[in-house]
Formats: C-alpha cells, sequence, structure tokens
C-alpha cells in the first residue's frame, strides 16, 4: 500500500500510443496477479480510448480474463448514453462491443430522471455490490481507478471551484455547473477507495497539473486525492516535462 500520496510511480512513454501501450501492460500483470471479481473504474478521454482499444485488440485482448471484470465509470456527463459527449458510449465503441465481457457486469451511470436523481441511483447499486453504505479502507471498492486529468487540474468530474470537492459522505455526486452540461462523478471517498489508481496523461498543456497534483497541491482537485492504494502515472514526455 502506499503511504497515502498521490505522487505515485512514473511510467513515461514517448507519445499517447506509447503510454496506451506501457498502461496495457501493466493491466494485464495486474491482472495475472490477481484472482476473483476485478472492479474497473472506466475514464473518459482520447488516452483511456486508445487504452482501451489496445486491451481489446489482437495484442492483448486474449490475457485478459474478461469473465471476470467489472466495469464501472469514474464520472459521465448527463447525456443520453448514445450521444457523441457520452462516456459510456465511447467505451462502448472502443471496449465492450469488441470483448465477450457480460452485460451484467457492465455498470454504466444512469442518465434517467435528474441528475441527482442519477447520482444517487448510482451509489445505490455500488453501495448494493459492495454490501455496505460505509466504505471500510480494508476493503477497497474497486481493484483499479482510471483517471485523466484536465489542464484545470480536475479529474473524474471533480471540478474546480464546485461544491463537490468538500462532500465527504456520499460516494456519487451531480455537479450541475462548472461545465456546459451537468455531469455525475464519483466523489472523494470513492475515487480512493480502490487498490490501484492509474492515471493516463498526455500533452504538455497538462504539465503544470501533473506537476501540483503530484505535489499534492490541494489548489487543485486532483492535488487533493489520497488514494488508499498504490498509484502510477501512465505519461508522454510532454505531461512529464514539468
Amino acid at each position: 500500500m502506499s503511504d497515502l500520496s498521490i505522487t505515485g510511480r512514473a511510467v513515461i512513454g514517448a507519445d499517447a500510443q506509447a503510454v496506451a501501450r506501457k498502461a496495457a501492460d501493466w493491466f494485464v500483470e495486474r491482472l495475472q496477479q490477481s484472482e476473483g471479481i476485478f472492479r474497473i473504474a472506466l475514464s473518459g478521454g482520447t488516452t483511456p480510448r486508445a487504452f482501451y482499444r489496445l486491451i481489446s485488440g489482437p495484442d492483448f485482448r486474449e490475457w485478459v480474463p474478461w469473465d471476470r471484470l467489472q466495469l464501472f465509470w469514474g464520472d459521465e456527463r448527463f447525456v443520453p448514453h448514445d450521444s457523441a459527449d457520452s462516456n459510456y458510449r465511447m467505451a462502448r465503441e472502443a471496449l465492450l462491443t469488441r470483448v465477450p465481457i457480460l452485460e451484467k457486469n457492465i455498470h454504466p451511470v444512469p442518465v434517467d430522471g435528474t441528475p441527482e436523481d442519477a447520482a444517487r441511483s448510482y451509489e445505490t447499486t455500488l453501495q448494493g455490490l459492495y454490501g455496505a453504505t460505509a466504505l471500510d479502507p480494508a476493503k477497497p471498492l474497486f481493484d483499479l481507478m482510471l483517471l485523466g486529468l484536465g489542464p484545470d487540474g480536475h479529474t473524474a468530474s471533480l471540478i474546480p471551484g464546485e461544491p463537490v470537492l468538500e462532500e465527504r459522505t456520499r460516494w456519487v455526486a451531480a455537479v450541475e455547473h462548472g461545465r456546459t452540461e451537468p455531469r455525475i462523478t464519483l466523489t472523494y471517498p470513492a475515487v480512493e477507495s480502490s487498490r490501484f489508481t492509474a492515471f493516463l496523461v498526455t500533452g504538455a498543456e497538462k504539465a503544470a497539473a501533473v506537476k501540483a497534483a503530484r505535489a499534492g497541491d490541494a489548489s487543485i482537485p486532483a492535488g487533493r486525492l489520497r488514494p488508499a492504494g498504490d498509484v502510477v502515472w501512465f505519461m508522454d514526455k510532454g505531461a512529464s516535462a514539468a
């Protein structure tokens, strides 16, 4: 286990595709060292898309025990699942339709009713599968939390200046402002409750945010994270420049 630090290990690739391949190698190794159900919280974004296409492609697909995976989402835009802006749609096209994963093991964020309704519903789903309404430090909610990082320091939909940054009781919350559409996001307690946390970050425009986050700078949302398990940063040369 880590020392509750976000710093973690840095793995550098020459470009976005190299980053995705390094992350895929690491992911398969973690799976091979595990037994039973392996719960993953997926991330949106360009670099995760490349990662999803790799692990569902010929080089990696046969090495992944798809029947053992349970998939969740770290955040979602409050748009229909068939919208071009949907994280679920991106993952479905890049990953889910390409592999033999069981539909019952796929748990997208609902986008029915209001954003608050959706957040409550997803929290109920997570708590039901976890078997409790309070998180136990000795029992991580996830085996792997995949995260991106924005130039403004946001991760998942923990957006600068929004009330969700102060939420420490709820597992899932609606984020009504700060972006063009409402978001549903896991909160800090849920994001932090994972055996492994992997950041996938590319682009020189994110270098300053990477530096601040890894230093634990609480002025940005990612810098406030204190994951319970091991942290690995997969970055290209641009993102790691600072």
